[in-house]
């Protein structure tokens, strides 16, 4: 399980916090609302897991594109794999910024990233 207090300690030791004027997190979880139902409106059965799996290479490379950003100083990821369940942690994400709007738009950009390009979700 990640602690989120943990995490945000470590980045406020980190050098880049004398910059950071905000930190946000993601937590993904698996809902039991299929993606269709939730996306498309397409009626659909619920779902009851989930298989995950991540591409390393390519969340690294994601997470760099992300501190290229104008105002970015922090990021730290964790993503899960395997078979989970309905209430299963899918990522967890931080991003550490000197203002609210830039901060936010990292968050969008990175989870975005992560779930159209880094990751496989097949429901179950």
């Amino acid at each position: 399980m990640i602690d989120l207090n943990a995490w945000l300690d470590e980045a406020k030791k980190d050098p880049s916090a004398k910059q950071c004027g905000m930190y946000l997190t993601h937590n993904g979880v698996v809902r039991e609302t299929a993606k269709a139902t939730v996306r498309e409106g397409k009626e659909a059965d619920l779902v009851h897991g989930m298989k995950f799996s991540y591409d390393q290479e390519k969340v690294d490379k994601a997470v760099e594109e992300t501190l290229k950003m104008d105002g970015i100083y922090y990021v730290r990821t964790w993503l899960n794999s395997g078979e989970l369940k309905v209430g299963d942690d899918i990522m967890f994400v931080l991003i550490g910024g000197d203002i609210r709007p830039r901060v936010v738009d990292a968050l969008n950009f990175l989870v975005g990233e992560l779930k159209s390009n880094c990751v496989e979700e097949i429901e179950l």
